[in-house]
Order: structure tokens, then C-alpha cells, then sequence
């Protein structure tokens, strides 16, 4: 594929296309997957119930975490949700917490109506999108790859999605930015080099991050 005009006409079409398959899922299939995604999470990610975790409010069909965030907040994890500040910049998180005023952001997805800004140490990032070394296909607007980008030291960034989103590449150029870990029903991917597998027979599959460009 040849410059970044194509790349992105490309990834367009594969954005809508991803969207329309991931919608379109039954809901007794999304009923099955969902808590076998969330499981996962839980059960690779201990850490997570002693961080701040960064997390989005589904939409467009995107599994649902508020449910794994009201559980590893009661076992003492912080939580926020994403605020777009402003287009073209990184996002703001603001703190969030079972039960906490929700008001209409950008896209009209649901954002903390208060709360302080905070610096979360995990981020569960959904996936439009995703190829076996780690790159996240989003919704076009890169507010994630500015996000990650700009923050020093990164947090640890675990890509959420259904196995249909799976792609054998999306042509990664120099900005954007590679999960650590991506979860989908099919298993656990990270970029641990040494893969394992569980007795359920789901693979835990080793992250190649490769050359971007």
C-alpha cells in the first residue's frame, strides 16, 4: 500500500466495515462473549484492582467494562473516564466512581459531569481494530496514540475488542502507538515473549511489535 492518503482511505473502509460486523452481533453471541472477555481481563490482570485504571463508556457496540470497573473499585482501584479536551490534543482523564453524575461529551459518549484530572496507570482501551503486533485501529481521531505520546511514564494500555476485529496488519506508521496487551474471546495477547497456554485452551499469544512505517 503505497502513502498515507491510501493508508487512510483504507482504514476508513475498514473502520466502517469492523463497526457494522461488531453491531451486528446477536445479542445472545454478545451475552456469551462479554463476560468472557471481562473474565479474561480480571484473571490476567490482577494488578489492575490496585491502580488507576483508565476506562471507556461503551458505544458503537463496544463491550461493556463499567460492570469490571465497579468491582475493581470495591477492591481499591482508582477509575476514570476520557474527556476530549480539544480536537487534535491528548485526552484528559477526569476521576470517576460508582454512582458519580455522568453528563454529554463529544459524540455524546457519557463523561464525569466533575472530578479531578488525574494520571491513570492502566488504560482499557477499546478496539475497532487490531493487528497480531499490537496496533489498535480506532475511530480515525488519534486522540489515544496523542494520549500515549504524551505520558511519562506510560501506563500499562490493554486493547479490549471482539476477535472479529482482528486484521493482518493496519499498515502502522511512525505515530502510532502498540498496545502492551490485547483481550479478545480467542485469548490473551501480550507482549511478553514467552506465550502460555491455559487448560481452557485459550492462548495467551506473544505481541511481535515490529518496525512502524
Amino acid at each position: 500500500m503505497q502513502g498515507w492518503d491510501e493508508i487512510k482511505r483504507w482504514r476508513k473502509e475498514q473502520r466502517a466495515r469492523l463497526i457494522a460486523r461488531r453491531q451486528a452481533i446477536p445479542q445472545p453471541e454478545r451475552r456469551r462473549l462479554q463476560p468472557l472477555i471481562i473474565g479474561l481481563v480480571e484473571r490476567h490482570f490482577p494488578e489492575l484492582a490496585s491502580g488507576l485504571i483508565g476506562f471507556y463508556w461503551p458505544f458503537r457496540g463496544e463491550i461493556g467494562l463499567p460492570g469490571l470497573v465497579r468491582r475493581l473499585v470495591a477492591q481499591g482501584a482508582g477509575a476514570a473516564l476520557p474527556v476530549v479536551v480539544e480536537k487534535g490534543q491528548p485526552l484528559e482523564f477526569r476521576a470517576w466512581r460508582p454512582g458519580a453524575p455522568l453528563e454529554r461529551g463529544v459524540w455524546n459518549i457519557p463523561i464525569p459531569a466533575e472530578g479531578e484530572v488525574v494520571r491513570p496507570t492502566a488504560l482499557l482501551v477499546p478496539l475497532v481494530g487490531f493487528d497480531g503486533d499490537g496496533f489498535r485501529l480506532g475511530y480515525g481521531g488519534g486522540y489515544y496514540d496523542r494520549t500515549l505520546a504524551a505520558m511519562d511514564p506510560k501506563p500499562l494500555t490493554i486493547g479490549i475488542g471482539f476477535e472479529l476485529g482482528r486484521l493482518p496488519t493496519i499498515h502502522p506508521q511512525p505515530h502510532d502507538v502498540p498496545m502492551d496487551a490485547i483481550v479478545t474471546e480467542a485469548g490473551v495477547a501480550t507482549a511478553n515473549p514467552s506465550p502460555i497456554w491455559e487448560p481452557e485452551g485459550i492462548a495467551e499469544i506473544a505481541l511481535g511489535h515490529r518496525q512502524q512505517g
